[in-house]
């Protein structure tokens, strides 16, 4: 599944070294303590993968794309499309397999239209993406040029996706495929002030911690002097130093603990310790952009939203806004 003599090696190679020590007792921890109920199922799917020898790897239309030298046959199509359904739901994407498109519930393609105008240069650069999801913006990352492209998520879900795809990947595009790590690890497990990383993206996590402070502190420590943040969260409307703090659920969310002003946040990560801060996009998330497919069968924005007055979420607060800011460790 995840070969952690490897890792322990990558990261040697990327001068972490004091993560280097402790990863593999990291994802001892994680992996033999059968990480969810569903993780045989999900093996047994990535096996029936096909194991394609030649082809492309690209993005075209925001779909990354995997296409196999030659046509598969119907039968060929019809157990890839049964073993990837096996790992529903697929929230972050779209993909694009031989002729088979992974319609998932966000267009997280959108997402990279609005952050990458403002990314450094990523020419051999080292980049960690919190909360990467099932990698999809990993991919977009190395395929843009990036070094090396580390994602963490905890989710085992996302996990099983992110290897169903690079297994689809590796074959093709080996070099690709070579320069995207994801690690089943919260961002807790990564040691202080490691100071090393180029740039960080941290996009749709920072709403989700109960210490926001602590999130950005942590965000700082682990890029080197100069180093690019790309932040992406909720806000509310305001120009003042706002932040709601939601009595119970929000858009049917139970994590969700504070959602500032794009002000407040710009104020946040200076107080953390960054420089050069920048909001460079807001945008509400649109049904368009969020919501059921065949893909993600269960409730999405639309369910979120008070049917009444889609300006509002299901509990009274205004609908759900989306920032993008990069700042300077």
């Amino acid at each position: 599944m995840i070969d952690g003599p490897a890792v322990t090696r990558l990261l040697e190679d990327e001068g972490l070294a004091s993560w280097a020590g402790v990863v593999g007792q990291q994802l001892d921890r994680v992996l033999q303590a059968s990480p969810h109920g569903d993780w045989p199922r999900w093996q047994a799917a990535i096996s029936r993968l096909p194991r394609w020898q030649s082809g492309t790897v690209d993005t075209q239309d925001g779909a990354f794309g995997i296409r196999p030298a030659g046509a598969p046959g119907a039968a060929e199509m019809v157990a890839l499309r049964d073993a990837l359904m096996a790992l529903h739901p697929w929230r972050k994407g779209p993909y694009r397999i031989a002729d088979l498109t992974i319609d998932t519930e966000w267009r997280s393609d959108w997402k990279w239209n609005r952050v990458s105008p403002h990314l450094a240069p990523l020419d051999d650069r080292l980049v960690l993406d919190v909360g990467c999801g099932n990698g999809y913006h990993c991919w977009r990352l190395a395929e843009a040029g990036a070094r090396r492209v580390i994602g963490i998520d905890p989710t085992a879900l996302f996990l099983a996706q992110f290897l169903a795809i690079s297994q689809l990947v590796r074959p093709l595009a080996p070099d690709l495929a070579r320069r995207v790590t994801m690690l089943p690890l919260g961002i807790e497990a990564m040691p202080e002030k490691l100071a090393r990383f180029d740039t960080v993206l941290s996009m749709g996590v920072l709403y989700h911690r109960r210490s926001p402070m602590d999130h950005l502190i942590a965000l700082r420590e682990a890029l080197r002097p100069k180093g690019q943040l790309v932040l992406e969260t909720l806000v509310i409307d305001g120009d003042d130093d706002r932040v709601l703090v939601p009595r119970g659920r929000y858009a049917k969310m139970r994590n969700v603990w504070f959602i500032p002003t794009t002000g407040l946040l710009e104020t946040w990560l200076e107080r953390c310790g960054f420089s050069a801060v920048r909001t460079v996009d807001v945008t509400p998330t649109g049904l368009d952009e969020q919501r059921t497919t065949d893909w993600m069968h269960f409730e999405s924005l639309a369910d979120f939203l008070d049917p009444a007055d889609n300006r509002l979420t299901v509990e009274g607060y205004p609908a759900p806004v989306r920032a993008v800011l990069v700042a300077e460790a």
